[in-house]
């Protein structure tokens, strides 16, 4: 893995159209884990997120 590969919070944010606080919360809730550090940021593949983006979707749309 190269560190093209990897996004900031803010990165990811963008890449899935969520909100820098999403991508938060996911974490905080054990959804998503970093995949290392760029200096002080945590960076994530982006296959991670978008895989946590598609289970979240998923779980809201069996509730409903």
């Amino acid at each position: 893995m190269t560190e093209e590969d990897l996004f900031t919070t803010a990165e990811a944010a963008a890449e899935v159209g969520f909100s820098i606080a999403a991508i938060d919360n996911w974490v905080r809730r054990g959804y998503l884990a970093p995949a290392g550090r760029r200096g002080r940021s945590n960076v994530y593949r982006l296959s991670d997120v978008f895989e946590v983006e598609k289970q979240r979707k998923h779980k809201h749309r069996r509730r409903t």
